[in-house]
């Protein structure tokens, strides 16, 4: 399947072009390599200070601490949200919020509106449970729906498919967000179908990236911002 369609965002997952997740070089990378949407894995301090981080547990010179339980200053070193916005915005780009935490909603809903990122921040990490959790703490946030990957291994297909439909449109999710080795082309017309783009993680090869952008999807997510970039020059030659 081939549709007539315009070139994804390209999003830049946490770790770009081989620099360190969750780092203030990763999102200059990002920035540098020409991608449109950054992604940051999102977790809250035990004194509601918003970081990226994907685990809760991390090593300190004081040995291993808890995110949750511990203040940003025990923590030391992790990169706060707020470090890097004002260069997003700047910059124009949309971010991606990688929820790892329900904690995390109403601190994120006012770190939205406090630097008014109503237009360029979106958020991801949310299962069904989750979104729909959202949807009633703070229904302003746009949302994807995080497809279950363990829905698509044990069913049917068709049935995964109308599955992940149906819990996107009821926790008001604006698309859904799916490892793309579950993807095919039923699932982006079905979608498509129901007003839900659909966005894949995380791709890295050449091949596999084309065959995205090929069938359609909103966006690709990969470290290797600059090879996705190295083809969209070439799709839009």
């Amino acid at each position: 399947m081939t549709v007539d369609t315009q070139f994804p965002l390209i999003t830049a997952h946490t770790g770009c072009e081989g620099m360190p997740d969750n780092s203030m070089q990763s999102v200059l990378a990002a920035l540098q390599s020409g991608a449109d949407v950054i992604e940051e894995d999102i977790r809250i301090t035990g004194d509601g200070v918003l970081v990226c981080a994907h685990d809760d547990l991390i090593e300190t010179p004081e040995g291993e601490l808890s995110i949750a339980a511990s203040s940003y200053l025990q923590l030391g070193g992790l990169v706060r949200l707020e470090d890097f916005v004002a260069r997003l915005k700047e910059a124009g780009k949309k971010i991606n919020l990688d929820l790892k935490v329900d904690e995390c909603i109403e601190a994120v809903s006012a770190f939205v509106r406090q630097y008014d990122l109503g237009d360029q921040a979106f958020l991801s990490g949310c299962h069904s449970a989750r979104a729909l959790l959202v949807e009633q703490r703070a229904p302003e946030l746009k949302r994807l729906l995080n497809a279950d990957a363990e829905l698509f291994r044990t069913s049917g297909y068709d049935e995964a498919v109308q599955t992940t439909i149906a819990q996107a449109l009821a926790a008001g999710c604006f698309g859904i967000n799916i490892n793309y080795r579950f993807v095919k082309p039923e699932l982006i017309a079905a979608a498509a179908a129901a007003g839900l783009p659909v966005l894949v993680w995380t791709v890295q090869e050449a091949a596999d990236m084309r065959r995205m952008i090929e069938w359609g999807v909103r966006s690709v997510t990969t470290c290797d911002v600059s090879k996705l970039v190295g083809i969209k020059a070439e799709w839009t030659a």
